[in-house]
């Protein structure tokens, strides 16, 4: 499938498949087209392409990697009248997704005794590691009625934050059309982990803002040189791999009703406005609303530790929500004059300036996409430009593996963890548990980003260097 794949543009290589008329685009610098595409994601990309209802082009973020179905770092939109809904082109964990604080904390005043106690203090209120359930007795079994409804607006106001943090949030923190009725009871009783980070790459990491690109964007997003930021990752947990698991069976096994049979079982799919994929639709948006609700829920827990550990008032130490946004969710959005559903698997929305669906406060910039790197290397932030719409106005979500996590985990050793995360404090009780994570294991986070920046597609606000990581073991299933 690589040899198909020809240079158009920079960094776009694009092949047409000749049964669909669909083409698929995949961005890659030189280095990676050359040393990290796998020709089961290209032909992942290719099988989605056969979807009935799938709009030109599909793509492929240069992060891209085999999933199940669509591959991580894929990107799949459909005719939101005529077109489908694949789960697995949402992924496992709906609403997997990253958000970003930032501080008025200057590096130099946290070594690394305070940025182990910080982390000490956060894993004793937010559980880590697969099939965690909540510390807090009260959100084991949460309502998820009012979730879907109102979203994190439902804790905040309950007292999990700031009512300033709803104006920060994709969609203000709640998806449309969510039903929790839609939600299968096998998807219900795994619920019970709010405030839980999980496993496999999800993380909370402190560290500093190491370089700057665009001075005033940074300053317009308050993040300033050598100043401490704590980036949250992680999704819906349980409750969006069940609903997804459920829902992907339903989708074959009624592929020949729905008349939308798949190449193959990860790319099942039912037609939008099917009693499928309505419902699909409605329990995905509740998936979604549960994991901003998480990372809205862990924010509170980091904001009490840090005032636990450093005795200041919030006030003083900022902690202010930048972003957070969504990857692995389909979303209506209409490009030109056309209605589509836009599945980002492994994907980040990036809205250009001006955008009509920017939060207010962004409407002039566009919004952060926070690109996390791996435990050991750095982060990104960055905002889409005006020829975004050539992705559907995505971007990657991280830098991709180029390893398994069997392989990372045969091939490391615990000190070669150490050596690749030196000055980087690690919370975790068990280190050889999280080999597979190894930095090493994925791609290098700034060929990854340089890939769409050089395209004309993104421009890079700042650069995030990593000083602690609080991490789950296991992998998320």
């Amino acid at each position: 499938m690589k040899g198909k794949l020809k240079l158009v543009s920079t960094n776009c290589y694009t092949f047409t498949n000749s049964e669909s008329k669909v083409e698929i685009n995949v961005y890659l610098s030189p280095r990676l087209f050359e040393d990290f595409v796998e020709d089961e994601a290209i032909n992942q990309l290719y099988n989605a392409s056969l979807l009935p209802g799938v709009v030109s082009p599909v793509i492929g973020m240069p992060d891209i990697h085999t999933g199940f179905g669509l591959p991580i770092g894929g990107v799949m939109a459909t005719d939101y009248e005529k077109g489908v809904v694949s789960a697995g082109a949402v992924g496992m964990d709906i609403n997997c997704g990253v958000r970003l604080l930032t501080t008025k904390i200057d590096a130099g005043e946290i070594d690394k005794e305070k940025i182990s106690r910080i982390l000490d203090r956060i894993s004793a209120r937010v559980p880590s590691g697969v099939g965690k359930s909540s510390a807090v007795k009260s959100l084991r079994k949460p309502d998820l009625e009012a979730i879907a409804n109102m979203g994190v607006e439902y804790f905040v106001r309950a007292g999990y934050g700031r009512l300033e943090d709803l104006e920060r949030i994709e969609d203000r923190g709640c998806i449309p059309g969510a039903d929790a009725k839609a939600v299968p009871k096998s998807a219900r009783e795994r619920a019970d982990q709010l405030a839980t980070i999980g496993g496999g790459n999800h993380f909370i990491e402190i560290g500093r803002v190491s370089k700057v690109f665009d001075e005033e964007l940074a300053s317009r997003f308050g993040l300033f040189k050598n100043m401490v930021y704590v980036l949250i990752h992680t999704g819906s947990r349980g409750l969006g791999h069940q609903i997804c698991t459920d829902y992907s069976r339903i989708m074959w096994e009624h592929s020949e009703k729905n008349g939308t049979r798949a190449p193959v079982k990860g790319l099942s799919c039912a037609p939008v406005f099917s009693e499928d994929g309505q419902n699909y639709l409605k329990a995905m948006a509740c998936a979604a609303n549960y994991a901003f609700c998480n990372r809205q829920l862990i924010t509170h827990f980091v904001r009490e530790a840090f005032v636990e550990v450093l005795k200041k008032p919030e006030s003083e130490l900022g902690l202010d929500l930048l972003y957070d946004v969504a990857h692995n969710i389909a979303k209506k959005e209409k490009y030109g004059k056309r209605w589509l559903l836009v599945h980002r698997k492994g994907a980040t929305r990036a809205l250009p300036a001006g955008h009509g669906d920017n939060p207010l406060c962004y409407r002039d910039t566009g919004h952060p996409a926070i690109i996390p790197g791996s435990m050991g290397t750095a982060s990104y932030v960055l905002v889409g430009l005006p020829e975004i719409h050539r992705t559907f106005c995505s971007v990657n979500h991280g830098a991709g593996r180029v390893m398994s996590r069997r392989r990372a985990k045969s091939e490391f050793t615990k000190e070669e963890l150490l050596e690749q995360t030196k000055n980087v404090v690690i919370a975790s009780s068990n280190l050889k548990a999280l080999l597979d994570e190894a930095p090493l294991a994925y791609k290098d986070i700034d060929e990854v980003v340089f890939t769409l920046v050089d395209a004309g597609l993104t421009k890079p606000v700042v650069k995030l260097k990593p000083m602690g990581v609080l991490k789950g073991e296991g992998e998320e299933s």
